[in-house]
């Protein structure tokens, strides 16, 4: 258990957290929330040993093991892919190693009988023991596994580090935190590097094998499925919510209009009594009720409410200039870094007034099909942009070509036209740049800032083809609102390359995949596609032959099944349920029993204790058959479920 009592933090005459605490239980998996600014990452911070509180204190238990993961980070180079994240196991490593040169000199001796060579293997006993209780023998499958869970492929693993980017090396980052199995993860942004495959693993291992953690993200889609608690920062103050995220918005905006009838209440009241003050004054009658009144305001406690949320804003794109019918075709496009082939013979059509998403692994082509639509790299085959097109595109270095003289309000201003004009003050509230903030030099700008606002002046820009590459990274969730309303009524065309599941649905129409060297097209919305992908890998299973008894429990004809069929499948379905909670409680169960294990092995008593040893790698292999068949059981309930 974890716990914050009493924590503030200031700067000056400023606090930016003011006396919050709360407790974090060691099953618990929190999305901690607020605007940008509120004070997460300081949270995280304090909470990771990495920062002071001006005072109150972070409990945390003597032994616990703390995983941190922030933004941005510094990595090392010199080791391959696999090298660097079998730094995660450094305890193991190191006790191999002692293994390995006792082993050897064990090797060399023939003092059989002396205390010295009982004691010498004692001590290889001892540690061959410790090994086997800390799973040292499935290392291996276990680091192949998290790191292609998380999108590298066989061929990366012996790779030098050095040849990826830095949004892969964070994923090597996270690969090493998550395989340490901390008690309690802190991610700051952990989704903003990953594709939407692996942020759907991700949310698998948090949810079923992660102890306790804290959550920062915009990703509203994965904190929903991860998170079962919401913890909110606002105005200095925390406020707890057990739900998750979702439900947390309804109950937050039930929370508001209850501020704001209670403000309202006081500022009658404040208005009452300035009033009364005001008019008798003077009046020597009455001079003891004026002091008493001027007494209760000096005492009152202010109501705050909430910033306003300006996600109810309404931005519009100016009217989309009317472009020829198909503004993009592509026929047998091919891209190629010397022998490495990005995508061969991509054949697509963007119809005029669609919106598109590109989506797939990193590395797959998205950007690089992108560029070329751009004429910024060369391709083979046919591109042809149709008639009338004019792009509004936003990349990341877009942020770097704005005139870093001019001040945000100046920035937007130069391109904004008509009555735009009048709301500019507006929209830049809406993407974090309300009051002073507005008055800054871009030329003093964070990389984010200098993203959002290269957002804000292509929305302003009359377009009819708008080409965006990952438009969602560092933008709150009050921002991607205002945004994807924006593009809701856009009456262009637009292509989005992006793995915000939660930003796409609702949005785009149809999406391109890319993976493989190829290039799919798949109609329909963004979670249609993510339903037609589970069955497609569920049918690659069925290719086996366990997978082939699956199909024929669960797909026994490609025809309507019968009402008897359904009957029968919903039957199963139940079946699997049950045998998943099941799981789920005996997995529960065992943690606990290894848990209490831990804690006797942590003394000097029980650390000589060998029985109590082996029972623990008893325990520890009896979590991993039994997560074996909860996964099983999980598969065959989606192909079940795909099958209704």
């Amino acid at each position: 258990m974890f716990s914050i009592e009493n924590l503030t933090v200031s700067f000056g005459s400023f606090t930016l957290l003011d006396e919050i605490g709360f407790v974090i239980d060691k099953k618990d998996k929190i999305a901690l929330v607020g605007k940008n600014g509120a004070g997460k990452s300081t949270l995280l911070k304090i909470f990771a040993g990495l920062q002071e509180p001006t005072k109150g204190r972070v409990a945390i238990p003597r032994d616990a093991v703390v995983g941190y993961l922030p933004q941005q980070m510094q990595v090392t180079d010199g080791h391959t892919v696999k090298e660097e994240t079998a730094l995660a196991f450094g305890r193991i490593l190191q006790w191999e190693a002692e293994l390995g040169k006792m082993n050897a000199e064990l090797a060399g001796r023939e003092d059989y009988e002396s205390e010295p060579y009982r004691k010498l293997i004692d001590n290889i006993t001892l540690l061959n023991e410790r090994l086997v209780m800390e799973g040292a023998s499935g290392i291996e499958a276990e680091m192949e596994k998290t790191l292609l869970g998380l999108g590298f492929s066989r061929t990366d693993f012996d790779r030098p580090t050095s040849e990826f980017s830095g949004g892969w090396r964070m994923r090597i980052e996270l690969a090493k935190l998550l395989l340490q199995k901390p008690d309690i993860l802190l991610l700051d942004e952990p989704t903003n590097h990953l594709d939407i495959e692996s942020i759907q693993w991700l949310e698998n291992f948090l949810a079923v094998q992660a102890n306790a953690a804290v959550i920062v993200s915009h990703d509203r889609a994965f904190i929903d499925r991860v998170c079962r608690r919401t913890v909110e920062i606002s105005l200095g103050k925390i406020y707890d919510y057990r739900v998750n995220y979702s439900k947390y918005v309804e109950l937050r905006k039930e929370r508001r209009q209850q501020q704001l009838r209670a403000y309202e209440n006081q500022r009658k009241q404040i208005e009452d009594t300035e009033e009364f003050i005001e008019r008798f004054r003077y009046k020597a009658s009455k001079a003891v009720q004026v002091q008493s009144r001027i007494k209760q305001l000096e005492k009152l406690e202010r109501i705050e409410i909430d910033d306003e949320d300006n996600s109810a804003l309404r931005l519009k794109f100016p009217p989309a200039p009317r472009s020829g019918s198909y503004p993009v075709i592509t026929e047998n496009l091919s891209k190629s870094y010397g022998s490495r082939v990005v995508f061969k013979d991509a054949t697509l059509t963007v119809n005029r007034g669609e919106k598109v998403a590109f989506v797939g692994k990193n590395g797959e082509g998205k950007s690089t099909l992108v560029k070329c639509m751009m004429g910024q790299i060369p391709f083979e085959g046919k591109l042809l942009l149709g008639y009338n097109v004019k792009i509004g595109y936003f990349a990341q270095n877009q942020a770097d070509l704005m005139n870093e003289k001019l001040t945000v309000f100046e920035t937007v201003d130069y391109v904004a036209t008509g009555d735009i004009r009048t709301k500019i003050r507006d929209i830049l509230g809406a993407f974090m740049f309300g009051g002073e903030a507005s008055d800054k030099k871009v030329a003093v700008l964070s990389g984010g800032e200098r993203t959002r606002l290269a957002m804000i002046r292509l929305l302003l820009e009359p377009v009819n083809l708008l080409i965006l590459d990952e438009p969602t990274n560092h933008l709150d969730m009050r921002s991607k609102d205002v945004l994807k309303e924006a593009l809701k009524e856009f009456d262009g065309t637009a292509i989005i390359v992006s793995h915000d599941r939660e930003f796409l649905d609702g949005l785009v129409d149809k999406v391109y995949e890319f993976g493989n060297q190829k290039v799919k097209e798949h109609l329909g919305g963004i979670y249609e596609f993510l339903e037609r992908k589970r069955i497609e890998n569920l049918h690659e299973l069925e290719k086996t032959e366990k997978g082939e008894r699956k199909k024929a429990t669960l797909h026994p004809s490609p025809s309507t099944p019968s009402r008897a069929e359904r009957k029968e499948r919903q039957k199963q379905l139940r079946r699997l349920e049950k045998a998943i909670a099941g799981y789920e409680k005996q997995i529960e169960e065992l943690e606990t029993e290894i848990k209490k294990i831990e804690t006797i092995l942590n003394t000097p008593e029980g650390a000589s204790n060998a029985d109590l040893l082996w029972k623990h790698a008893e325990l520890k292999k009896n979590v991993s058959e039994i997560m074996n068949k909860w996964m099983e059981a999980e598969e065959q309930k989606e192909g079940g479920n795909d099958s209704m």
